[in-house]
């Protein structure tokens, strides 16, 4: 089951929105509109699919619109997370000709990008719907956009990984380098950590994984594995910490990595590799 997440809270979209309109808009305006649209002109118009997919990204497109004319009137007919198929009809606008065309590319843009997020974790997500694993994003993420980007691969049926350097510890392979070994990076995290403060720990080896589990972090990930290595790190586990296999994530890999056994698969493609979904606006 898929829970959709909420809106993004207008504290978060208004900084990034309002770039969005402003590099489009630069120093003078939309001249287009403002030579060739009088005054007063009113005007219907659609977002349509023109190929199929997952909608997200409506939050942002409509404080867009919000931002631009508060008057625009703004009818969502597919809420972020549903399934698209060519021709559906997203939502429709009514509103001030001028209004729409210049906020027109701006949504498009947000809509586009992150229904391609959202699509590709679908994808990801329906390959390994057998298995008990779990999908999730990493901080492979457009600058600027994680906080969207993230809440596009909730819409599309994955969760995340950490959202920033500040919400867990991951200790990976350069910091385990640092430390000299598994074992005194764990260590060192343990006495710094809260008690509410996650500890993963990344190995890529079998042995590093046996020297990781008597230090009981939470979570350790299994970079780079084969399948069957990924299998036998299940087995040593036996289901006392939580495992996450990563690298070689792709859409043909995906499914042989869940059939392991490990909990979570983490692929930042779901973020750097989504193509953009194509979506229109058209007058009716």
């Amino acid at each position: 089951m898929i829970i959709l997440p909420p809106p993004l809270p207008d504290i978060i979209l208004d900084p990034i929105v309002r770039l969005a309109l402003a590099e489009d808009l630069g120093r003078a305006g939309d001249l287009t509109t403002d030579a060739t649209i009088a005054p007063g002109t009113q005007l219907k118009t659609v977002i349509a699919a023109r190929q199929p997919g997952v909608i997200a990204g409506l939050d942002a497109a409509a404080y867009a619109l919000k931002l631009v004319d508060p008057s625009v009137t703004l009818d969502i007919e597919k809420p972020d997370g549903s399934l698209l198929n060519k021709g559906d009809v997203i939502a429709r606008i009514e509103g001030p000709a001028r209004s729409i065309l210049i906020a027109e590319r701006t949504m498009l843009n947000f809509l586009g990008r992150l229904s391609a997020v959202a699509t590709m974790t679908r994808t990801f997500a329906d390959r390994i719907s057998h298995t008990k694993a779990k999908i999730v994003c990493t901080r492979k993420t457009t600058p600027g956009h994680r906080a969207l980007e993230k809440r596009a691969v909730r819409c599309g049926g994955g969760t995340s990984h950490r959202y920033g350097l500040d919400d867990a510890i991951l200790i990976k392979d350069n910091h385990i380098a640092a430390c000299g070994s598994v074992s005194e990076a764990l260590e060192r995290a343990k006495a710094y950590a809260g008690h509410l403060r996650m500890i993963e720990v990344e190995v890529d080896s079998i042995e590093q994984l046996k020297q990781a589990l008597p230090h009981g972090p939470h979570a350790v990930l299994l970079d780079n594995m084969s399948t069957d290595m990924l299998r036998e790190a299940v087995a040593i586990a036996g289901g006392k910490v939580v495992l996450e296999a990563s690298g070689g994530v792709n859409l043909d890999t995906v499914a042989s990595i869940a059939e392991t056994g490990v909990d979570f698969i983490s692929a930042g493609a779901l973020t750097h590799s989504a193509p953009n979904l194509d979506l229109g606006m058209d007058v009716v």
